[in-house]
């Protein structure tokens, strides 16, 4: 792919078909060893979460290939789509503090956009859920994502665009049914944005960022003496430089731009293990994790939820990249405990966070 074209985040959490992890007594670290080993992605960090905090990290390899610099702890990664759980949970401190309000049509937080009738109580909650029957193809087509890359209106005039194309038309697909679109999220964004009157990036610091006391969150790719992302053609693997913007562009952020330390993203993804730690109401974390009604697969706010036969209850899980870096993580809140993997390279770095969390899941945690 030109490294000039914009890159598509992953439009779904790739890791369904998790099977029960074994249960062999291997340690994390050796886990870590055999899995960087065996898919060789240039950098490779996980974690493993328990209600008190982070209880194992590690990392492996280096921060990009044809150098000798190693990747570290303090290293910030790309989430991709793993950015939309915090889109939703910045929503649910608004809730929170009054500024909206569960249930709330996009209609009503944009009273002045002329409304296509089948928006008629078509809920936030439904576009975080992605059961609103929006489509990428139809709002978010390729050729507007290249564009967007040198847009220089301000973030919040291109994102209040993307609700006036929306809201003017019928949804592409059917409401109430299940179907990943990264489109929902930037409608979002938008609301976030309306509510606040600030940018969604704003509104992330504010809300999400300084009140977890996550100091390496930003957005696009990490810039400074940090990974850089790579992209694979024919099986070679090339750096790309984070001067060159090898991300979505801006617009895209309340869908997949973040980035952070591993630490910084286990002091967010411990809210859903404690009920909130304070941050957050439990009533907000289980709103957050409660899969959105509709046909198809089981969606939340920001998270898929499925049954897995290892876990003490319900799991939260979601996958992301922006094609260059890889993400995931898995939580077991009933069992208190939680894995996160990360890698600067999806082709090889997919497999391999997948099996990475897979096997933290049956490893012990000490």
């Amino acid at each position: 792919m030109d490294r000039r074209t914009v890159m598509s985040v992953i439009g779904a959490a790739a890791v369904m078909g998790l099977a029960r992890p074994a249960r062999a007594r291997e340690t994390p670290d050796a886990v870590l060893d055999a899995v960087f080993a065996e898919h060789a992605p240039p950098a490779l960090a996980a974690g493993i979460i328990g209600r008190d905090g982070l209880r194992w990290s590690g990392v492996r390899g280096v921060r990009r290939v044809g150098s000798s610099d190693a990747a570290t702890l303090a290293d910030r990664w790309h989430l991709g789509s793993n950015t939309k759980a915090m889109t939703a949970a910045v929503y649910g401190r608004l809730v929170e503090r009054g500024l909206t309000r569960w249930g709330r049509p996009m209609i009503d937080i944009f009273p002045e956009i002329a409304a296509h009738p089948a928006w008629e109580g078509v809920t936030v909650e439904q576009l975080m859920s992605h059961h609103a029957g929006l489509r990428d193809d139809d709002l978010l087509p390729r050729d507007l994502r290249v564009a967007a890359r040198d847009d220089p209106r301000p973030i919040i005039e291109q994102r209040l665009d993307r609700v006036r194309a929306a809201l003017a038309a019928e949804p592409g697909g059917m409401v109430g049914a299940y179907a990943y679109a990264n489109i929902n999220y930037i409608l979002a964004g938008a609301a976030i944005e309306r509510i606040t009157r600030r940018s969604w990036e704003a509104a992330m610091k504010a809300e999400l960022f300084e009140p977890l006391g996550i100091t390496t969150g930003g957005f696009g790719a990490p810039e400074g003496d940090q990974p850089w992302g790579h992209q694979t053609l024919a099986g070679v693997m090339t750096p790309l430089d984070p001067d060159l913007k090898p991300d979505n562009p801006p617009l895209m952020g309340p869908a997949g731009t973040v980035h952070m330390s591993l630490p910084d993203y286990a002091r967010f993804l411990r809210l859903f293990l404690t009920g909130g730690d304070g941050v957050l109401n439990r009533s907000t974390i289980e709103a957050l994790g409660t899969p959105g009604a509709g046909a198809g697969r089981a969606y939340a706010l920001g998270w898929a939820v499925e049954q897995m036969e290892w876990a003490n209850g319900p799991v939260l899980l979601h996958e992301g990249s922006n094609t260059l870096w890889q993400a995931i993580a898995l939580l077991d809140p009933a069992g208190g405990v939680g894995y996160v993997a990360l890698t600067n390279e999806s082709t090889r770095g997919a497999p391999a966070v997948r099996a990475l969390v897979q096997r933290l899941a049956g490893a012990p945690g000490d």
